[in-house]
């Protein structure tokens, strides 16, 4: 009888999201370009998961629940009151078993392009995954939360079984791994006289009529500097000729200069952006290593002046939290884990946060590195990325002991919608400090001005102060964040700062 009923809530939802469809305009380029876009980034596999023993692992035979579709809308409010208005979901095909890392495979595996992962389906109703995905989307568009789907870059072992073709191999007659990527091999994108390689280009094409066909609103590309030029003109011309506003956005950075193999192509960020990609990741990553706010003045100055050179508008996403980085809890505690997400908010960028953020994990795993009582691959151990999210194993959903992190999401998004006319396009700034751990900037639109002052140091309190000529003899400050008490006076501002505090002060005088 439960199976029975929960088919009928779905196939009623289905109804009901044919008539949403009809309503729903896809403005994904659009947002982007104008960094409108306030981005999450979930694990399909883990983002709706019931882990009832609360053991970390997903297992079905004790009564756990994997992530898929069905269960995922359930978190859907819970996103859209954080101020989340699009969700990139990592890989929703199905991976490889062979010569697998972790017991469930990586996302990043791909096994087939025209199909989605049948561990994505939910077993308590008769509809087929794909209907499942398409019900999700339409569910997140009914909320006005745009999605994006990630495109992977390589292939899984069983793939190239299946079909030898589509890889490039070494001089010892095998697949070739990218650099480190131990699970996943290199796709052949190009014939010996260069020209694309037709039959790889075509499953790609699979790929996006699948996702087109749910609506989705946009991919991003893994590693996309490992594909050539024409690959991706083809690819990105076929996706418009359907969808004029559907989205690319590379998984690329100015700060890589070398393909990760010798084998790989390499298409840099700046051609990238001239096929057609409408952003990238900049190096925004690096900033856990910086130490001069030089540095965020010279990244965000380079990507202005790179994304006018083009004659339509280009961006970039706030790439301080991919899944690729570890958890700002352990690279720097509670207030680097606030800094980063107020930060996301207040520079020229689309935000961007991964799954688990919000609730302070640190995404380590107790089951790391044990051997598993089961596995859906040929590799029994429980293989994990210390401090990043498990892309490897049914796991947990995220959570962490600071939940009270989401409200700092929700009061940034809030705040930048607030002031979205200085936030996403007012002008950046940098301030001059007499402490080199402190930094200092401003944002300008007309007479609205945002300026910020943090603490790079992530242990010790930081004591400067900032000068800026003429700035409060004109303008009266509202403090938007502080746990401090800044002490304003004429053209200064004297500043205690604890380790990572940042103050946001605003003005529209």
């Amino acid at each position: 009888m439960k199976k029975i009923l929960i088919s009928l809530l779905i196939i009623n939802l289905t109804a009901l999201n044919c008539i949403s469809a009809v309503l729903w305009k896809n403005e994904a380029r659009n947002a982007f370009q104008n960094n409108e876009m306030i981005i999450l980034e979930i694990n399909p596999r883990t983002f709706g998961a019931k882990d009832f023993n609360g053991n970390g692992i997903i297992e079905p035979e004790l009564g756990d629940i994997s992530g898929n579709f069905i269960n995922a809308v359930g978190r859907l409010d819970e996103i859209k009151n954080m101020g989340i208005n699009t969700i990139h979901i990592m890989p929703i095909t199905p991976t490889g078993t062979h010569r697998a890392l972790g017991t469930a495979g990586s996302l990043y595996a791909l096994n087939d392009f025209s199909s989605i992962s049948p561990y994505l389906d939910n077993k308590e109703n008769d509809l087929n995954v794909q209907v499942e995905f398409e019900i999700f989307v339409e569910e997140c568009h009914k909320r006005d939360i745009k999605v994006i789907v990630d495109l992977p870059s390589c292939g899984a072992y069983d793939l190239y079984l299946k079909d030898p073709d589509l890889f490039y191999l070494n001089e010892n007659n095998e697949p070739v791994s990218p650099a480190d990527w131990l699970d996943v091999y290199l796709f052949k994108t190009q014939n010996t006289d260069g020209t694309v390689n037709q039959k790889l280009l075509d499953l790609h094409k699979d790929f996006i009529h699948m996702i087109q066909k749910a609506r989705v609103d946009g991919v991003r590309a893994d590693v996309a500097t490992i594909k050539p030029y024409d690959f991706w003109k083809q690819l990105i011309i076929f996706a418009r000729a359907k969808d004029p506003q559907f989205l690319f956005l590379a998984e690329a950075s100015n700060s890589w200069t070398e393909p990760p193999c010798k084998e790989c192509v390499f298409t840099p960020y700046n051609k990238l952006f001239e096929v057609g990609f409408d952003g990238y990741y900049g190096s925004y990553f690096d900033y856990k290593d910086w130490t001069k706010v030089k540095q965020l003045e010279k990244q965000i100055s380079f990507d202005t002046k790179l994304f006018r050179s083009y004659p339509d508008k280009k961006s970039a996403i706030a790439s301080f939290i991919t899944h690729d980085e570890q958890s700002p809890l352990i690279t720097g505690g509670y207030n680097y884990a606030v800094q980063i997400i107020w930060l996301n908010v207040l520079l020229p960028l689309n935000p961007y946060y991964v799954d688990g953020v919000q609730f302070g994990d640190n995404y380590i795993y107790p089951y790391a590195g044990q051997k598993a009582s089961k596995s859906y691959t040929d590799n029994e151990t429980y293989y994990v990325h210390k401090g990043k999210m498990d892309i490897f194993n049914f796991s947990r959903q995220p959570k962490g002991d600071f939940p009270k992190l989401s409200k700092e999401i929700a009061l940034a998004t809030k705040f930048r919608k607030y002031a979205k006319d200085v936030l996403e396009r007012g002008k950046f700034e940098t301030v001059k400090t007499d402490n080199k751990e402190v930094f200092a900037f401003t944002r300008k639109n007309g007479r609205k001005t945002v300026f910020v002052i943090l603490n790079k140091n992530t242990a010790q309190v930081q004591q400067a102060t900032v000068r800026y000529k003429g700035l409060f003899k004109k303008d009266t400050f509202n403090i938007i964040k502080s746990d401090s008490q800044p002490v304003m006076e004429n053209d200064r501002i004297k500043v205690n700062l604890a380790p990572s505090e940042i103050i946001i002060l605003y003005s529209e005088n």
